[in-house]
């Protein structure tokens, strides 16, 4: 008889978990259903943001260059007061990654047709 009586419970519990799973998938559906209308706009909306954030990265990028220049200026103009014999390599590093700045900068500015 308690065999019979658990067997009912685990019935219950398993049609219940069914009705659950049943209005879980019917609400995920409805949500996924009513945000794909506007995601288009949602896209075009973020596209617009980035596109004017572009310039300004930019800018930044080149300020950033020219920063880089002229603490690379100093550094080399000390070694090369200092007699160091590895100046050579220095200037070539800290030039080398200003003018990489401005490339990039440059390179992503008219990759992206901005």
């Amino acid at each position: 008889m308690k065999m019979h009586i658990t067997t009912a419970r685990l019935r219950r519990k398993a049609a219940t978990y069914s009705y659950l799973a049943v209005a879980l998938i019917l609400s995920l559906a409805l949500t996924a259903q009513a945000q794909t209308g506007d995601g288009e706009a949602g896209i075009q909306q973020a596209t617009d943001m980035i596109s004017g954030y572009f310039d300004t990265g930019t800018s930044l990028m080149y300020a950033i260059g020219a920063v880089v220049g002229l603490v690379g200026a100093v550094k080399v103009y000390q070694k090369w007061n200092g007699g160091e014999p590895d100046t050579g390599k220095v200037a070539a590093a800290w030039f080398g990654s200003c003018i990489f700045l401005v490339i990039v900068a440059t390179v992503l500015k008219s990759f992206f047709g901005v």
